[in-house]
């Protein structure tokens, strides 16, 4: 029997006590777009430093992580043009939607935030119809 459940299960607890531990650390949300956005167009300067680390946390965490873990099969595309179309869209996305999951999804809906359940609502429904259009139909993914 496949464990992956147990990953995402672990790794959405590790995010929501991320989310708690900064919003309770300095009275902010942890949007990792509103953080990467706030350091990009200069409107995040006076929080620069915790900024940097928040990016640096999630940036070397992983790399920490590799030698425990080998090889992992994320299921990714190998295609580099997907990947950057896939990630532009993301960030568009999260510009017109004044957010992202982590804002949204986690910090929003865990606050009872309503712009948070109907901006969640919104990605997952965008992402399912994201798989139909390119999975099933155009078979890039």
């Amino acid at each position: 029997m496949h464990i992956d459940w147990i990953w995402g299960l672990i790794g959405g607890l590790l995010i929501g006590t991320g989310g708690a531990v900064y919003l309770l650390g300095n009275g902010r949300i942890m949007g990792a777009s509103g953080i990467i956005g706030g350091l990009i167009d200069g409107s995040g300067l006076d929080t620069k430093w915790e900024r940097l680390i928040f990016l640096a946390g999630v940036i070397l965490m992983p790399i920490l992580l590799m030698p425990y873990y080998g090889e992992v099969d994320t299921h990714i595309s190998n295609n580099y043009w997907v990947l950057a179309a896939a990630g532009l869209l993301v960030g568009i996305g999260t510009r017109l939607a004044n957010g992202c999951t982590s804002g949204h999804g986690v910090c929003g809906m865990s606050r009872l935030s309503i712009r948070g359940f109907v901006a969640t609502c919104c990605y997952i429904l965008a992402g399912g119809v994201g798989v139909i259009i390119f999975r099933h139909l155009l078979g890039v993914i």
